[in-house]
């Protein structure tokens, strides 16, 4: 994968590399705030579905819908983001993303039917399938090794702040008339979309896609930006034109050739999915299944239908299951900004198999919950404790695992070359799971209860574990160039990478 030459220079500054820089953390806060748009609507929407439902007069099956159309459109700009990303860079496909929630949420929020609500959603849903896929790929082509992890779970910070703000708004907004409340709730989304398309002036290209274009010189502008030191800086050139001439330049070009490329994307869906060699089918059994997982757990459904959930425990009251929600908010706040502040000390395993056992065990407490409920007269007390304290803990131990090391190793995991389709096609798989489950959470629940629907959900989490502990390795403190190997043969380390990527 590379030679000793290609890592020996990082070893003067290793120690100074482990600092944060200041420009980077700024950078990867503007491009982790488009995140926050997903988040906000998870939350807003568990809240606002409700007034929607009574102002419109919806079924439950158009509120499942209504819920769930967003979560299936972002799955066509998750697909379209990777190529987009490689053809106009990652800059500009970040000012995509924020346009297109903007578009989306001013006809949501202005929506005078049901139908333009769901052309809003439509829109809005392809605008958070390109943040979703651009935001960790651009954070991590931009972090050192050392604090890769922590920036790169930065995302996943700002979903759940959003969702947080969204529960907070419900709350703050839900003694308003129906028919204005989810209006503002909705239109409100508007506001970081514009400041996320202003932000976007002060952030620089990413220097691997820029090496990648034959930009050489201006990559290592940025580099030197975004590194602590000048040697730091070179030796992370070194890596990164290596990599690019490997990557990008054709079999039968010279070396040099790869400085003046202009590439855009090509070869890369053909080497993915028609003839991808062991390393690369290993890399998209990891990426898929830790998307199928994130999704498959129910952990959008559970925030989007909480108050449905908490209704069945007994609490009725907008004002109480809005409450509810902000504490289960803050729970899942707290929790994901720890694991982002010692993702990069304990590494990304053993914070996923602590997440995802300890989901497992909060959604069949939940279940048992529920279950108990569906049996009984009454609503006992302690059992509606219960089910929100195991909802607190399946949010806050997804917080822990399955949440921010979903986006880290969707985008730190593949080759440059491959990386920005690669992390699509993963997200993309994210985004389709996310619209199943939601769009069919409810009808399953009426049909085998919410505690029959847990329990499934607790069974997928154990599979999860399983699969986790099989077939992701650890990718702490690697540089992106390094990890490649992890997924390699043992009995070659040096060249399966470069035979592993030809040009179609």
């Amino acid at each position: 994968m590379e030679t000793t030459e290609t890592q020996e220079p990082r070893r003067n500054f290793d120690h100074k590399e482990g600092r944060l820089n200041k420009y980077t953390l700024f950078c990867a806060l503007l491009a982790s705030t488009n995140s926050i748009l997903l988040g906000y609507d998870i939350g807003v929407m568990s809240g606002a579905a409700l007034f929607i439902k009574e102002n419109l007069k919806l079924t439950s099956i158009e509120e499942e819908i209504l819920v769930g159309t967003l979560n299936v459109f972002s799955l066509v700009g998750s697909l379209a983001s990777g190529k987009t990303s490689d053809y106009i860079g990652r800059r500009y496909t970040i000012v995509l993303a924020a346009g297109a929630f903007l578009m989306g949420a001013l006809l949501m929020g202005l929506a005078p039917s049901f139908p333009v609500l769901m052309v809003g959603r439509v829109i809005a849903g392809i605008g958070v399938g390109f943040a979703l896929m651009i935001a960790p790929v651009y954070v991590a082509e931009l972090s050192p090794s050392m604090t890769r992890g922590f920036l790169t779970s930065l995302p996943e910070v700002f979903i759940t702040f959003g969702i947080l703000l969204g529960y907070v708004l419900n709350y703050a907004l839900s003694g308003l008339p129906e028919h204005i409340n989810w209006r503002i709730m909705l239109g409100l989304a508007a506001i970081p979309a514009i400041g996320i398309g202003l932000g976007v002036i002060a952030m620089p290209e990413s220097p691997r896609w820029l090496a990648m274009q034959g930009r050489v010189d201006e990559a290592k502008k940025v580099l030197i930006k975004i590194s602590n030191t000048v040697d730091e800086a070179e030796s992370r050139l070194e890596e990164i034109t290596k990599a690019a001439s490997v990557l990008v330049r054709s079999p039968t070009a010279s070396p040099d050739s790869a400085h003046e490329s202009n590439w855009q994307g090509e070869g890369v869906w053909k080497q993915l999915l028609l003839r991808p060699t062991r390393p690369i089918r290993r890399m998209l059994i990891a990426a898929i299944g830790i998307n199928f997982f994130m999704q498959a757990s129910g952990n959008d459904a559970v925030i989007y239908y909480s108050p449905e959930v908490f209704k069945a425990a007994g609490i009725h009251s907008k004002k109480k299951l809005f409450g509810v929600n902000v504490i289960m908010g803050i729970a899942k706040t707290f929790f994901v900004l720890l694991s982002a502040l010692y993702l990069d000390r304990f590494g990304r395993r053993p914070l996923l198999l602590l997440g995802s056992a300890g989901m497992a065990v909060s959604l069949a407490g939940l279940g048992l919950g529920s279950k108990f409920l569906d049996h009984s007269d009454s609503k006992p007390t302690w059992v509606t404790v219960l089910c929100i304290l195991a909802v607190c803990a399946d949010v806050s131990f997804f917080s822990i695992g399955l949440g921010p090391i979903t986006w880290v190793y969707s985008s730190e995991i593949f080759p440059m070359r491959l990386r920005a389709q690669g992390s699509s096609l993963a997200i993309s798989v994210n985004r389709l799971v996310s619209g199943v489950v939601s769009m069919t959470f409810l009808t399953i629940s009426k049909k085998i209860t919410f505690g029959g629907m847990f329990f499934v959900l607790a069974g997928i989490m154990v599979v999860g574990t399983v699969f986790f502990y099989v077939f992701l390795p650890e990718t702490k403190g690697k540089s992106l160039e390094e990890i490649g190997a992890l997924f390699e043969d043992k009995h070659t380390k040096n060249d399966d990478m470069e035979k592993a990527i030809p040009v179609a």
